[in-house]
């Protein structure tokens, strides 16, 4: 999300102070109302890599953005005019098509979410390639034995017991730093993608009458415990990852992860 302008405090963006002497890249790259996609993402995340003349850090971000950039991971092609016209269609209709077309659809991809199931069927449309026909390819079977494209060192650090506590204290910060009034400002501007973000659309809820700002702001520390840990969850499955301990102390973390990087 640190890829849209005028998103700073919401999505913890670097600040230009902190940026200064470190060169950072894909920040502030589209408009708010514009859509980032996963293959966006992958395509400007490998022309930096290809360019850079030193080893790159690359850090936070999802599960998915991630395994897109150093693995092999190819996107299908998109039509938004027949997307808008799944979309309009109801959950039950888009599913009924999908599963006519594959009726293995069920084991690749969540049927009840909507924009997976509109995805699924406009690939189908386009490409011809179902659910189950795109599990069995070449590619996918070497994205499920993590198999990379490019080289690479991957630490992580588990969040420790203190998860909770820590998400709490920087969400207060983010209150304190002025995200109501940021979300308040950029309204308007959000896209799809942008007002989906965490702590975004939980306070456009309130600005909808829909929940009080206390009842918003418990809704992000709830839904930022569950994504951290469903984030957790995927990067724990990738057995490339070396994990050390949290520690409180920066310095000692910093240390552990220059002894597996070096």
């Amino acid at each position: 999300m640190q890829v849209y302008r005028g998103m700073n405090i919401g999505t913890a963006k670097p600040t230009i102070i902190e940026r200064r002497g470190v060169t950072h890249h894909l920040i502030d790259v589209v408009q708010p109302d514009q859509e980032f996609s996963v293959a966006n993402y992958r395509r400007l995340g490998r022309q930096v890599i290809d360019s850079s003349p030193v080893p790159l850090i690359v850090t936070g971000g999802s599960g998915l953005h991630f395994r897109a950039l150093v693995d092999p991971m190819s996107f299908a092609p998109t039509d938004e005019e027949m997307r808008a016209q799944l979309e309009e269609q109801a959950l039950d209709i888009v599913v009924a098509e999908l599963t006519g077309l594959d009726p293995e659809a069920a084991r690749y991809v969540d049927l009840a979410n909507k924009r997976r199931v509109v995805r699924a069927l406009e690939i189908a449309k386009l490409t011809g390639e179902t659910p189950s026909r795109r599990a069995r390819s070449a590619e996918a079977e070497d994205l499920k034995r993590y198999v990379p494209e490019i080289e690479f060192t991957a630490v992580g650090i588990d969040p420790g017991s203190a998860l909770d506590e820590r998400i709490d204290r920087r969400l207060d910060e983010m209150r304190q730093g002025g995200l109501v009034e940021e979300v308040k400002g950029l309204r308007d501007r959000l896209g799809r993608t942008a007002r989906s973000a965490v702590g975004y659309r939980e306070i456009l809820d309130h600005f909808a009458g829909r929940l009080t700002l206390e009842e918003a702001f418990d809704a992000i520390a709830q839904n930022t415990r569950r994504l951290a840990r469903k984030q957790r969850t995927w990067f724990q499955r990738d057995p490339r990852i070396r994990w050390i301990p949290w520690m409180e102390d920066e310095s000692d973390r910093v240390e552990r992860a220059m002894e597996i990087l070096t």
